[in-house]
């Protein structure tokens, strides 16, 4: 699911829209991300990503107009920007399975969607690349780990020290995942 899609999720459930949160918001004194969540989960019954996304539009305001190859460079940079051109490679092979495919980068993670569903992420860090892959129906692995409180919204997580390990086993995974995403 996109970022736009969490936000018009939320308005058409709550009727409100990230203005009336602002206002409401700071009516209430809630300044910090946390406190946020917990008051729209509290109040307004919203789910964790939901909720999650509305206080990032209310902290960041111009995060959702900031284009998404530049998220994504900023997701890449510093010293995570080694693992761009594995990134893109691996996007590349993804986007052959089909023309819905489509990413939805946050500050931290760029998420592969299929129809606005999210089925992968990928998670860049200085020394290895995290993709995490949502299969209900896969048991865990060594390789192919439970994704545990890692990210709450994929099942497993394979940890990529080299490149060279987005290998057939990944792609099949992934296959998988994008096919379940319907």
């Amino acid at each position: 699911m996109s970022f736009q899609a969490y936000l018009d999720s939320v308005q058409a459930k709550t009727g409100k829209t990230v203005a009336d949160f602002r206002t409401e918001s700071a009516d209430r004194g809630l300044t910090k991300h946390g406190e946020i969540v917990m008051w729209l989960k509290g109040d307004y019954g919203l789910g964790h990503g939901h909720a999650n996304a509305v206080a990032a539009a209310l902290l960041r305001a111009g995060h959702a107009t900031t284009p998404r190859d530049d998220r994504v460079a900023a997701v890449f940079s510093g010293k995570k920007a080694a693992w761009k051109p594995a990134y893109d490679a691996l996007l590349a092979s993804v986007q052959a399975f089909g023309n819905d495919v489509d990413t939805a980068p946050t500050d931290t993670y760029v998420s592969f969607t299929r129809g606005g569903k999210k089925f992968a992420v990928v998670q860049p860090t200085a020394a290895r690349l995290d993709l995490g892959i949502k299969r209900r129906d896969a048991q865990a692995t060594e390789r192919f780990e439970a994704a545990g409180t890692w990210n709450s919204m994929v099942t497993h997580r394979v940890r990529i020290g080299d490149p060279a390990q987005l290998d057939a086993e990944v792609m099949d995974w992934l296959r998988a995942a994008y096919g379940a995403a319907q």
